[in-house]
């Protein structure tokens, strides 16, 4: 898209790359505006969201352009917390983010946007190179990602920190944020510890992760009981997924991923499984995203069934 003259809102995080994003669309003579999204914090717990705020503020006012905050609490708290919450207390493990890209960071972003009769919305995430986040936007609707622009998608992380000391952006030197999603510096073990307790190892470990003895391989809530060991059971060649989003055929898929940094095993989709060319290394947990790729292009993705 030739930006020039267009009106486009970009989501300013309080980061690097979403300051980038947006000192990059000014340069290219776009209609910029910022917008920080505020999302739902549990009470009693630690959180950023202020700070972040601040961060984003000022990298507006360092870019000169209009700065809006979206108040989009009741999205997060209903799609993201209460769905995370509502698997993890069935025994599966959620992907957070992919929900909150969907329902938040893109959903509500997007449909705020269009009432402001914006031309694009815009933001920092990454969709190729070491930093690629195309596994967290598998859920995100087409129409929304074919309206969204990446203006640092296909850039190594250390191009776009040299562009911010070029822009002077007052986050330039500032380090990359951990925890779910908008939680800040809240863990996930953090939280559902406060929200389901500490009692129940089956509702606080996930299969294929590593514990004393070896590697979760089974759980029953109702025992408050996990099966571990010594290695991570492989040897299926199927994966059975559900709620499929699709940005192209699934005849095209070439690859497929079940965690995010996780391997890439080639295959091919029948129906709802997804058929590996290799034995599958682990048991892949339920409740995880299978994301599905044609070489290094998304295709999309589903919910790992049990």
């Amino acid at each position: 898209m030739n930006v020039r003259g267009k009106k486009i809102f970009v989501g300013l995080s309080g980061g690097v790359d979403s300051a980038v994003s947006a000192a990059l669309l000014r340069q290219a003579g776009a209609r910029v505006t910022g917008v920080f999204i505020k999302g739902w914090y549990p009470p009693g717990m630690p959180c950023t969201w202020a700070a972040e705020r601040r961060d984003a503020m000022r990298v507006a006012a360092r870019l000169r352009i209009p700065f809006l905050t979206l108040d989009a609490s009741d999205e997060y708290k209903k799609y993201v917390i209460d769905y995370l919450l509502t698997e993890y207390r069935a025994g599966r493990t959620p992907n957070p983010d992919v929900m909150c890209n969907r329902e938040v960071k893109f959903g509500a972003f997007y449909r705020f946007a269009m009432t402001q009769r914006v031309d694009a919305i815009a933001m920092g995430h990454y969709r190729a190179g070491e930093k690629d986040q195309s596994y967290f936007l598998w859920a995100v609707p087409k129409e929304i990602l074919d309206s969204t622009l990446f203006p640092v998608g296909e850039m190594e992380k250390s191009a776009v920190r040299t562009l911010a000391q070029k822009f002077d952006l007052p986050v330039a030197l500032k380090r990359e944020s951990q925890g779910i999603c908008f939680l800040g510096s809240v863990s996930v073990k953090e939280f559902l510890e406060q929200e389901l307790g500490s009692d129940n190892p089956a509702l606080l470990h996930t299969i294929g992760e590593r514990v004393e003895g070896g590697y979760v391989v089974g759980k029953d809530v109702e025992k408050k009981e996990i099966t571990v060991a010594p290695t991570r059971a492989g040897g299926a060649r199927e994966i059975r997924f559900t709620d499929a989003n699709w940005f192209a055929e699934p005849s095209l898929v070439t690859s497929a991923q079940y965690r995010y940094r996780g391997p890439r095993l080639a295959g091919r989709v029948e129906g709802d499984r997804f058929i590996s060319d290799e034995p599958l290394p682990e048991i892949p947990a339920p409740g995880q995203s299978l994301v599905f790729y044609h070489s290094d292009k998304l295709i999309g993705g589903g919910i790992i069934s049990a």
